[in-house]
């Protein structure tokens, strides 16, 4: 029987094609570190790689196992830039702090693919990638991106689509334009988790899967991490739960919220098949985005976050294929043969929060449907401030990111009704 996570519902399209998935023992017993990191995705399981690679004695603390979370189920997008447009971030911040924002982004990518291929991790990357319009009223913003891109922030890669290219790479006509990034694209999420783990474990990180942290601790320039089978206390220490942490740390809880997002995997369509024949993945412009992609194998993995109250495979599988059928009539019927949701973590702006939330202790996490790329680098980022230079993951720290309102009682239902609300909007 394949493995299900406890915290997500669904076997994911991923998981079924990893053959060796290997584990890593929980914690048995109190032990001492320089860092101790919380949370195994893609943020922690980077940070270990690079502090072990360094020399730092490193601890890493896994509720469940790797790739559970968000970094193992999610919809395998890079994408370019932040989450918000570069011209959003210099309207906020100016256009030299919004150009360093972007030029860091950039680095992650090109840190991800590199990592990648120094480690001999197949993380299945297929280039390019195309954000597509569902009103008309915004084709006018998306023309001026892919001229602002290539004329301010030194990006070439992105052009402009109109209604006839758009339906010839998509292979349907329910979008009206949008642009074409052939400087991104789409890779295996779960195969990078693994890898990356194997890397770390390589590098001499001491890796705990199935060990749930109850709590933590900042005193006399030590941190204490609390477990049921034993205390891990460091000099240091990064949260990287993103949107698994409960109440475990109150300011990032309030900082950054979880919402759901749910994939179905298709059967493969076959060679011939119109749908993306280039092989692209896809985002639109809704509030409440859509992302699809064709998987290695010729499968549709489509995923979106309008079903608030599903939470077995059945319930996702409709869902889902009701949504496929909006932009591919003719797969009305299609089968889905794997269909799981997980958690995002999100911000109010949109924004990544990193921010040190007690003494020696950072919290990094709400890449808002960003995170394949960013959040990779980040744990290099506290890598290197560990070793000394913060300066690069202070341009993260010094974001404008507030509180969700409503305080821990009314954070989730305010939430609820605003993503609703704008589910609305993306309809009328």
């Amino acid at each position: 029987m394949p493995y299900q996570s406890p915290i997500s519902p669904g076997v994911s399209w991923y998981e079924s094609t990893i053959a060796d998935r290997t584990e890593y023992p929980a914690l048995d017993g109190s032990r001492t570190a320089d860092v101790v990191i919380v949370g195994g995705g893609f943020t922690g399981l980077s940070a270990a790689v690079h502090l072990a690679s360094a020399g730092v004695d490193v601890v890493l603390l896994e509720a469940y196992r790797f790739g559970d979370g968000a970094s193992g189920r999610n919809g395998g997008q890079l994408g370019t830039g932040q989450r918000a447009w570069a011209e959003e971030l210099e309207g906020q911040y100016g256009f030299t702090r919004a150009k360093a924002l972007f030029d860091l982004a950039e680095e992650a990518k090109a840190h991800l693919l590199q990592f990648a291929d120094t480690h001999k991790i197949d993380i299945e990357f297929v280039p390019g990638q195309m954000s597509v319009v569902h009103k008309k009223r915004y084709l006018k913003d998306y023309r001026a991106h892919a001229e602002l891109m290539a004329t301010r922030f030194g990006y070439p890669h992105i052009h402009y689509m109109d209604a006839a290219e758009t339906a010839e790479r998509l292979g349907s006509t329910r979008y009206l334009g949008g642009v074409y990034d052939a400087g991104t694209g789409h890779i295996q999420p779960m195969k990078l988790v693994v890898g990356t783990a194997q890397a770390a474990a390589r590098a001499g990180a001491h890796l705990h899967e199935n060990t749930r942290v109850t709590g933590i601790t900042s005193q006399n320039g030590r941190v204490t991490v609390a477990t049921a089978k034993g205390n891990v206390t460091a000099a240091k220490c990064l949260i990287a739960v993103n949107a698994y942490g409960g109440n475990l740390e109150p300011v990032s809880a309030s900082h950054v919220m979880p919402i759901r997002s749910f994939i179905g995997a298709t059967v493969p369509l076959g060679e011939n098949s119109p749908v993306l024949p280039g092989g692209e993945s896809v985002d639109d412009s809704r509030f409440v985005v859509r992302y699809f992609r064709r998987s290695k194998d010729g499968r549709l993995l489509f995923g979106g976050r309008e079903a608030y109250t599903a939470d077995n495979p059945l319930d996702i599988s409709t869902h889902i294929r009701r949504q496929i059928a909006e932009i591919y009539p003719a797969l009305a019927d299609v089968e889905i043969t794997q269909a799981w949701g997980g958690s995002v973590g999100i911000t109010l702006p949109r924004q990544p929060f990193v921010r040190e939330v007690m003494p020696n202790v950072i919290s990094a996490g709400g890449y808002s449907g960003h995170g394949v790329m960013l959040s990779n680098y980040v744990g290099k980022l506290y890598a290197e401030t560990v070793a000394g230079n913060r300066d690069r993951l202070k341009l993260l720290e010094e974001l404008k990111v507030p509180a969700f309102p409503g305080g821990r009682t009314f954070r989730a239902p305010l939430l609820f009704l605003a993503l609703s609300w704008y589910a609305l909007m993306d309809r009328i």
